[in-house]
């Protein structure tokens, strides 16, 4: 088979790639505790690449179009850096209670066929809060929003077996999107059905800029059953060994050379005079770090600072089912926070000052000054003090209302003074590969058209595109070269921005000559995949994968023939 065309040769060995990762996770800062690592799940360099591999394979959702990472960008803080609305609890856009969600995957049937929605139609589907960010979920006992990936971590595939007895939190997160309907998973979809995926596809087939770590591994090592082996001991690919490959590699993820970090081990120079005085400020004279406490800068504890009304999302009660839970969501960590789109669970806080405002939002009316936000007292929590216990109410509280001065200068202690410059940069170990769907060419069709696509490496090989619709498409490839005999795959598929997918490939071969030879004289049985990516509207990278002498390849493909009708867009 050959090799994906990310895939490259590079000088590094797996011994020195562990020695990488060790040295950058032994910091000099250090400001962080030890990553706590439960005994069922130890930390292996080879299983900390598979898990980073899995992290950023767009063939973990159902249709290729969604990888873990493209929810969690390190240059977003670990969030989204997609903005997207979802209708909210009355399920009417451009109401008050939208959300500012993360895009998944077009919604899709039990067979994998996409089925029009209710809400978002043909569009991709839209989650319901913002992905919150994973860098320092691994110092939690529970995650997501509402805590509902719990320290205990169960196989998912029977439900019972208790794999990790505690502090496995970020198993149990991993796993529950790649099932979910709206995130990266058809309706139904099985684990059996993820495994049977994941052991037939070539690890990060779409992706490009491969980080060298991982670009090597996969060279040496290039199929999923042969990696898995190497991380866990055979090829075995189960569901509780994905989760746990992933929380490995996020477990590297420690955020902790921010300028706070250096500045707290003695470098006065690493913030600025405004960032101390702002740190100052948030130490001493807010009520910040009550529940932002450092060196985590969160207290892993859930509150209801009333962003909305707990009917429209009751957050942690949906886990617990105790009515003191009523809208609580946990508190996310400041650190990175400078570099998200979206702040908080509903996403539409859309920079650390303006988190700042929403907590003056009481505090500015009563002193006559415009602010956009607006408090829902009902069912709101109190502000703990530093041991936790309830002390104050929200109306009562100020941020510097009146000094817009100070208030900036908290914001620029948080917004910057907590950045991880590794982690805006994207650099080692925040490094990741570019996904397929950032590649934001589309081709637009007008009408029904055709034609034919080659790869002058690949002689004796040609590729026929005709497109029936603006979303299906029918391909054929033909090859002439082997001793006589004719090899035709054939599928229609589905036309999705600028890639054309087709997951049942039929095969049909035969000796054949003459110009009066008809593809409908030859046997034809299921045979594989392929994804057409038009590069522009005269190239392609198409991508095939399936069974027998041809098992996969890539192919990058120019068009000898006009498409009628076709048009590029960026």
């Amino acid at each position: 088979m050959n090799q994906p065309a990310s895939t490259i040769s590079l000088p590094f060995t797996r011994t020195a790639l562990a020695i990488l990762l060790l040295t950058a996770a032994c910091s000099l800062t250090a400001e962080l505790p030890p990553v706590p690592v439960p005994p069922e799940n130890p930390m292996t360099e080879d299983k900390r690449v598979l898990g980073k591999i899995l992290f950023w394979d767009e063939q973990l959702s159902s249709d290729d179009s969604v990888a873990c990472g493209s929810c969690h960008m390190p240059s977003a803080g670990g969030a989204d850096a997609r903005q997207a609305i979802s209708p909210g609890h009355d399920g009417v856009f451009d109401t008050d209670d939208d959300v500012i969600g993360s895009p998944g995957i077009v919604r899709l049937d039990e067979t994998g066929q996409a089925v029009e929605d209710p809400s978002f139609g043909f569009d991709p589907q839209v989650t319901g809060r913002a992905a919150p960010g994973i860098f320092i979920s691994m110092y939690s006992d529970s995650n997501f929003w509402d805590g509902r990936a719990e320290s205990q971590f169960t196989d998912p595939q029977d439900g019972q077996t208790v794999v990790i007895e505690s502090g496995g939190s970020l198993e149990s997160q991993a796993i529950a999107p790649i099932l979910s309907s709206v995130e990266m998973g058809h309706q139904g979809r099985t684990w059996n059905q993820v495994i049977d995926k994941l052991a037939g596809s070539p690890p990060l087939r779409f992706a490009t800029d491969v980080p060298p770590d991982i670009a090597v591994v996969i060279e040496q090592d290039p199929s999923y059953p042969e990696l898995f082996s190497l991380a866990f001991g055979d090829e075995e690919i189960t569901a509780a060994r994905i989760a746990m490959a992933i929380a490995t590699y996020e477990r590297t993820l420690i955020p902790d050379q921010s300028p706070w970090d250096l500045y707290q081990a003695g470098d006065e120079t690493a913030m600025t005079l405004g960032q101390i005085a702002g740190w100052e400020d948030f130490r001493d004279n807010t009520v910040c770090d009550n529940c932002h406490v450092p060196p985590e800068f969160t207290d892993h504890l859930f509150y209801n600072i009333g962003l909305r009304p707990s009917v429209e999302d009751l957050g942690r009660e949906l886990v617990t089912a105790q009515a003191g839970d009523t809208g609580r969501f946990k508190t996310p960590t400041l650190r990175n926070s400078g570099l998200k789109q979206s702040l908080m669970h509903v996403g539409w806080i859309d920079s650390v000052r303006d988190g700042i405002d929403f907590y003056n939002a009481v505090a500015d009316e009563s002193n006559g000054i415009f602010n956009r936000h607006v408090q829902f007292p009902e069912d709101q929590t109190r502000i703990p003090d530093m041991n936790g216990n309830p002390i104050r109410d929200y109306d009562d509280l100020s941020m510097f209302s009146v000094s817009d001065a100070r208030k900036n200068q908290v914001a620029d202690f948080i917004a910057n003074a907590l950045t991880d410059p590794r982690v805006a940069a994207e650099q080692f170990p925040f490094d990741r590969p570019t996904l397929r769907s950032e590649r934001s060419m589309s081709i637009v069709v007008s009408g029904a058209m055709s034609g034919t696509w080659s790869d002058p490496a690949q002689k004796g090989e040609i590729w026929m595109i005709e497109v029936l619709s603006g979303e299906r498409a029918l391909v054929t490839w033909y090859s002439y070269n082997f001793d006589g005999a004719q090899m035709w795959l054939v599928g229609v598929g589905q036309i999705n921005g600028s890639v054309i997918h087709i997951d049942d490939l039929q095969i049909g071969s035969g000796r054949v000559f003459g110009p009066d030879f008809d593809p409908d004289d030859l046997a034809f049985s299921s045979w594989g995949s392929v994804d057409i990516e038009f590069n522009d509207c005269n190239s392609a990278l198409i991508s095939y994968l399936g069974t027998g002498v041809f098992g996969g390849g890539t192919l990058n493909a120019t068009r000898l023939t006009q498409l009628a009708g076709l048009e590029c867009v960026p």
